[in-house]
């Protein structure tokens, strides 16, 4: 397997797990500032702490990826494809 097929395949899986618990703390991973709140904001019942908690870890292993494939002339897909919010 080619490292282009092994990040693509693992960038699909983290950022099928970013997404969904992005959805579970309801925050729209194209608004950088709520993301970014969400991150720094302790939430007030443990579930959506936990989620919280999952939500930063996932996207610091994206950046590990990321950082990775760009050390090896690899352009990384966007998270999101669409455009980000006003």
């Amino acid at each position: 397997m080619s490292g282009i097929e092994h990040y693509g395949t693992e960038l699909a899986e983290l950022d099928h797990e970013i997404r969904h618990y992005a959805a579970v703390c309801g925050v729209d991973l194209r608004d950088a500032a709520r993301v970014k709140a969400c991150l720094e904001t302790p939430h007030d019942n443990w579930a959506e702490d936990k989620a919280r908690q999952s939500l930063q870890g996932l996207l610091f292993l994206r950046m590990k990826v990321e950082t990775e494939m760009l050390g090896e002339g690899i352009v990384p897909p966007p998270l999101y494809d669409a455009p980000p919010l006003e």
